[in-house]
């Protein structure tokens, strides 16, 4: 009978169409990859908060080893303390963020850490763009806003958000704490013998200078004058007198 036929035909269409389907979103898996933060109940201006930072694993042949962050405005590399991560990774501060790297993963292998923000800044929501490495070179740059990947989630380098948290209105009463402390190089200062609190000496003025140095200069001058005077005299003197005793004898 032709009638079974057809539906037969039908389930074997659809059952070829769900393979196909479960084929393409499997082979798209990795292109649905991405990197997130997490701050459960995160307010503006909190402080002591844990974000908890997830970068997928986009390679098939390498694992992740190193990623970078690139704080948001009103973060800075002092405000952030490293928590937990993978065995070994270490955070480096960088000059516009942190690194979080070590022993590469293993490959498929999702990177978690987390850190902690002395505070948060008074914002709507932060942006942490993030370089994703991984032990063979690979870099993922998950830098783009929503606005700039304009919906192209395919082909690397395309569609690689940034990692976003939104935050709640700040409490009542939260107030931005002051920054956070930089050590200071001292500055070396010369040992002068006087105390520290002490005031330093002021500087003499010329007309002052030159009236000292010629009182100083008429002691030593004068004495040695004298003194070379009298002994001329007196070595005259007993000459004369030495003279004189000869031609008397």
């Amino acid at each position: 009978m032709p009638r079974p036929t057809l539906p037969r035909g039908l389930r074997r269409t659809g059952a070829l169409t769900m393979v196909a389907f479960a084929a393409s979103v499997t082979l798209a898996g990795p292109a649905a990859a991405h990197t997130e933060v997490e701050a459960e109940g995160a307010r503006a201006l909190d402080q002591n908060v844990a974000l908890t930072f997830t970068a997928e694993s986009e390679s098939g042949t390498a694992g992740i080893s190193k990623l970078e962050v690139i704080l948001p405005e009103g973060i800075t590399p002092q405000d952030i303390t490293y928590k937990n991560g993978p065995q070994g990774w270490k955070l480096a501060p960088t000059g516009r963020g942190y690194t979080v790297s070590g022993p590469k993963l293993r490959v498929g292998e999702d990177a978690e850490y987390v850190v902690t923000v002395r505070q948060l800044p008074d914002a709507e929501t932060l942006v942490f763009k993030t370089l994703q490495t991984y032990g063979d070179g690979r870099v993922d740059r998950w830098i783009e806003l929503d606005e700039d990947n304009g919906g192209d989630d395919h082909g690397h380098g395309h569609g690689h958000p940034a990692p976003q948290l939104a935050l709640k209105p700040a409490a009542p009463g939260a107030k931005a704490v002051s920054p956070t402390p930089t050590e200071k190089p001292e500055s070396a200062t010369p040992s002068t013998g006087a105390p520290a609190n002490s005031p330093s000496p002021s500087a003499p003025s010329a007309g002052a200078s030159a009236d000292d140095a010629a009182d100083d200069d008429s002691i030593p001058v004068a004495l040695p004058i004298g003194i070379g005077a009298a002994v001329v005299v007196l070595a005259a003197g007993a000459w004369w007198f030495r003279s004189r005793r000869s031609g008397s004898s």
